[in-house]
């Protein structure tokens, strides 16, 4: 735990503190944004080190997840030692913490999910896929660095290749794991889902705990080992809501015109059926924040989806530069660095409106994190669930280390 009043902006010196988190000579990074790594208590979170924002190697020594518990001087306990650990959640009511192990290699290897309680006890292994995925001939590897946990704790979700290493143009797909009675199915499939950043409602409704928000990065290339070659391309990605078992396939109005694209970077907005997204719009030339609520499935029309609603949360800002963001767990603030990226970055907290088509308001600037935004050291901000916390990622020193700011 390290003070760090230098990257508070200097209008707020006196209301806010910066706590730098980590400080080795290896890279460390928080999760990405949108994980679910915080204890409901908004007490202690999971980062890692020996990594990078978008997660890390599975063949490193060095890599892992660490316990910060902000009631105890931010102090860091290592949680994990096996390697090829990925995908950390925290369970909703924050006794445990799920994770994978990836041993995986194309059309071989194994994908263990095990858990541990946050004290350290307990460890189990409750599934080991060293098989084809059943109901299929897939077997499944380069798992996605993000897993998702159910509202009601009871399944996880975690996505990844299922090439078989020779067949050009190999599909990925979207697994889901049964926790009480551990079990796997896989739901959806397809060449278009090498990224799909999964996450589950936050929604404790118990139907709506199945809905999975899922990417779809159209037009993209692989190699048959599952390497990435061209992420996106055309019209761009478009963001999907899903059933956990395969069913009610739906779309947000996003993207896809000619003039919007998805950045790849969405969000749920608390415990609302309300999500966000960033975009880039070449007229005007903007990054902006555009919320709204999924519609049934019509194609891949995005922007043009029937019976869709937008707001432009970012609609009263000149020139709106918004990229990675997050909201509390109320939906009452959201957090988001800006741009110029050649600028070392700033981080910004808003007041999210209180009417469904409201601006965000209340804009402060909370952080100078002078970050070199290259793709390995993105900011990448999010929120405890209370939104007394904002957390960041930043290189200024010359190594990619993880923030706190508060007040």
């Amino acid at each position: 735990m390290k003070p760090r009043p230098d990257l508070v902006p200097s209008a707020n010196r006196k209301a806010l503190e910066i706590i730098q988190l980590t400080d080795e000579a290896l890279p460390s990074s928080h999760i990405y944004m949108e994980a679910q790594i915080f204890t409901p208590d908004s007490e202690r979170l999971i980062i890692h080190r020996s990594a990078h924002p978008h997660g890390s190697d599975p063949r490193d020594p060095e890599h892992q997840f660490l316990l910060c518990n902000l009631e105890d001087n931010c102090s860091l306990t290592p949680i994990t030692t096996e390697p090829g650990t990925t995908g950390p959640s925290i369970s909703p009511d924050g006794e445990y913490l799920y994770y994978f192990v990836d041993e995986t290699e194309t059309n071989g290897g194994r994908l263990t999910l095990k858990r541990v309680k946050l004290s350290g006890s307990d460890r189990e292994t409750l599934f080991v896929l060293d098989h084809a995925i059943p109901d299929t001939s897939y077997r499944l590897s380069r798992p996605y660095p993000l897993s998702t946990i159910s509202s009601d704790g009871k399944r996880i979700a975690i996505s990844g290749f299922l090439g078989d290493g020779q067949t050009v143009g190999a599909p990925w797909g979207l697994l889901v794991f049964e926790i009480d009675e551990p079990s796997v199915r896989l739901i959806f499939e397809g060449t278009s889902w090498c990224n799909i950043h999964p996450q589950y409602t936050r929604q404790t409704d118990p139907d709506a705990s199945h809905d999975i928000m899922i990417q779809e990065n159209h037009g993209n290339t692989v190699s048959t080992k599952g390497d990435l070659i061209q992420l996106v391309s055309g019209a761009g990605a478009d963001i999907h809501l899903i059933r956990d078992d395969g069913t009610n396939f739906r779309n947000f109005p996003w993207g896809r015109d000619g003039n919007e694209h998805c950045q790849g970077h969405q969000c749920w907005v608390g415990r609302s059926d309300f999500a966000i997204t960033s975009t880039n719009t070449r007229d005007p030339e903007e990054q902006q924040l555009i919320s709204s609520k999924a519609v049934p499935h019509s194609g891949h029309d995005g922007i043009n989806a029937p019976n869709s609603w937008r707001n432009d949360l970012s609609r009263d800002f000149d020139g709106p530069n918004f990229w990675h963001f997050a909201t509390d767990i109320g939906g009452r603030r959201l957090i988001t660095d800006v741009g110029p990226r050649d600028g070392g970055g700033t981080v910004w907290l808003f007041d999210m409106p209180e009417e469904d088509n409201g601006p965000m308001t209340n804009a402060r600037k909370v952080a100078d994190p002078g970050s070199s935004w290259t793709k390995d050291t993105h900011i990448h901000p999010f929120l405890s669930p209370n939104g007394r916390s904002g957390f960041f990622n930043s290189d200024e020193s010359g190594v990619l280390q993880a923030y706190m700011v508060r007040g």
